[in-house]
């Protein structure tokens, strides 16, 4: 995943979940932007934090940039929702993801499938007849390299993950795939203290076959690149770095 258009800026303050207020850094101008990502992102969204904007003016748009990446430290994390499916939907298509449990290649995919009262992110199909779900969930909270999902609670993913548990039971091979928006962690969980129905919703589909998954990314101000898998772990003892 490239960005073409980055300008760097210091983030200011968010107005709400899909704007906020940056100063860019080359002219000082304070401008709105697209925030990408409806979580809350606090543990990243700080002010006077160095962000990336992709510049996109357009009539259509109420404002010209979208915030994409933020700069923790010395690391970036990228913060846009869209990459992480985009990341993946290239990698099911080469081949450099490989699910568990499947015995032939992926040979469709689908993008945005209704399944139930869901959209699911993927619906495939492989060269021996198998078909299947994927869920893609993007990963922006980590803890003395462990990453957690989520960073605020999400009605829409405990729903995502209660459907594929029926699909699952109705001989579809299902998925839920993490990407972690950062490189250096060993492996990721489900954070307990933030949603404890979603660990429970979780435990229970992994009881009934759906697979979960995590894959780590290296992370720059212009790019999102799937570097490593890690282990997902439900047991692994995250701490919430701001409680």
């Amino acid at each position: 995943m490239k960005y073409e258009h980055i300008q760097l800026a210091y983030f200011l303050q968010r107005k709400n979940r899909f704007v906020a207020s940056c100063r860019l850094k080359e002219t000082n101008e304070i401008v709105d932007v697209h925030v990408k990502n409806t979580g809350r992102g606090k543990e990243v969204l700080v002010p006077e934090a160095t962000v990336a904007l992709n510049f996109l003016p357009s009539s259509k748009r109420k404002t010209a940039y979208d915030l994409v990446a933020v700069k923790k430290q010395d690391h970036w994390y990228n913060i846009d929702s869209s990459a992480p499916n985009e990341v993946v939907f290239n990698a099911l298509l080469a081949q450099t993801i490989v699910l568990p449990k499947l015995r032939g290649r992926i040979t469709l995919v689908k993008r945005e499938v209704l399944y139930g009262k869901s959209r699911i992110d993927f619906y495939f199909e492989t060269d021996q007849g198998e078909k299947g779900l994927v869920e893609v969930k993007g990963m922006t909270l980590e803890n003395n390299r462990i990453g957690a999902f989520p960073d605020a609670p999400t009605t829409r993913g405990l729903k995502h993950v209660r459907e594929l548990i029926q699909a699952q039971n109705k001989g579809a091979h299902c998925y839920v795939i993490f990407v972690a928006q950062f490189a250096n962690i060993d492996v990721a969980t489900i954070h307990e203290a933030m949603q404890p129905e979603l660990k429970e919703t979780v435990q229970t589909a992994m009881t009934q076959g759906v697979s979960f998954l995590c894959y780590a990314c290296q992370v720059s101000a212009s790019q999102l690149e799937i570097v490593k898998e890690v282990p997902f772990d439900l047991e692994a003892p995250f701490i919430d770095p701001l409680k």
